[in-house]
């Protein structure tokens, strides 16, 4: 999974960029545009988990993952040097983006080998909670007031993820932990990100980020080549890496051109494609009690997403009106 969620405040790319965040370039806000272009990455992220856990059934995670990175550290650097010249490759925070990419690494392995025990469907709502719980770490780590109503979204959250797994039930058994697992670093590596945001470019940081964890993962890779004989275990190689790079790229383009809390609810989007992919692919359907916990999930990441959105225009308003401007909640 290549996706890097959202939080309330500041988006992520499996896997982007914020309205705060200081950008060269300035493109004209279209929220249609950018509703559009998330429902796509969305799409593509759903397509690549899918693909995933069909080809890495046969093909070593490790190696699936090197091909991953390559894909998207060509795709995102062809983007950066075409679209925004080679000084958009400066930085001065490369400490910074490598260990942004040795998390997005642990990431991106989390989320391989989950879904290789996991149903997609299942997998992807329980990654879908990274939100709820970076709002819950950003009061501790970044000093932000959550308001008693936000705490309850994340608490729902974090309860349809057990009316998912439902421990004792064996119905997931011990590979929970992992997306668990995953989650936990995905949160860690939204707060680093959250905080580079205000200063570089989202793509260029996508670029590095890769790059960091295509270096690391070719250290290994003399050891988890193996030879692939067919044709379509290729293709699917491919088709991974292309719908993570598309995905990331639409995903930031989604969050430049709209606010953040109006795209937000709209991610719980994929939860619905993962299950569609997990039909279309493997016949299988989650069973009630775990529809009912994607469900909780989903409404409370949906309401968190329309509670910003009632908070910043709140903010507007009490601007223009020359009102102090609220806490943040």
């Amino acid at each position: 999974m290549s996706k890097w969620m959202v939080s309330k405040s500041f988006p992520e790319p499996r896997f982007s960029t914020t309205q705060s965040m200081i950008q060269p370039h300035r493109i004209k806000p279209s929220p249609l545009g950018g509703l559009l272009l998330l429902i796509s990455a969305m799409g593509c992220f759903a397509v690549l988990d899918t693909t995933t856990k069909v080809v890495t059934a046969e093909v070593p995670l490790l190696m699936a993952l090197w091909v991953l990175f390559l894909i998207q550290t060509v795709a995102a650097g062809g983007y950066v040097l075409l679209a925004r010249g080679r000084a958009s490759l400066k930085t001065t925070r490369m400490g910074m983006h490598l260990g942004r990419g040795i998390l997005l690494l642990g990431v991106q392995m989390l989320a391989f080998f989950s879904l290789h025990y996991l149903p997609v469907g299942e997998f992807t709502a329980m990654a879908m909670t990274t939100p709820l719980l970076v709002t819950l770490l950003a009061s501790r780590v970044l000093g932000e007031h959550v308001s008693v109503f936000r705490l309850l979204l994340v608490l729902g959250g974090l309860a349809g993820t057990v009316v998912i797994v439902r421990p004792g039930s064996n119905a997931i058994g011990w590979a929970l932990l992992l997306p668990f697992a995953l989650v936990l670093v995905n949160s860690a590596f939204q707060l680093l990100a959250s905080k580079m945001a205000r200063t570089e470019d989202a793509v260029t940081t996508l670029f590095y980020t890769c790059l960091t964890g295509l270096v690391v993962m070719s250290l290994s890779l003399p050891w988890v080549w193996v030879a692939v004989s067919k044709p379509g275990l290729w293709l699917g190689l491919l088709l991974m890496g292309l719908t993570a790079a598309g995905g990331n790229l639409l995903f930031i383009l989604a969050f430049e051109r709209a606010p953040a809390a109006t795209l937000t609810p709209y991610m719980y989007l994929q939860i619905g494609f993962g299950i569609f992919g997990g039909w279309l692919m493997f016949d299988h359907v989650p069973d009630f009690w775990a529809l009912v916990g994607m469900g909780m999930v989903a409404l409370c990441g949906v309401a968190g997403g329309l509670l910003t959105l009632h908070e910043m225009r709140q903010r507007q308003a009490g601007l223009q009106s020359g009102v102090p401007e609220p806490a943040v909640s």
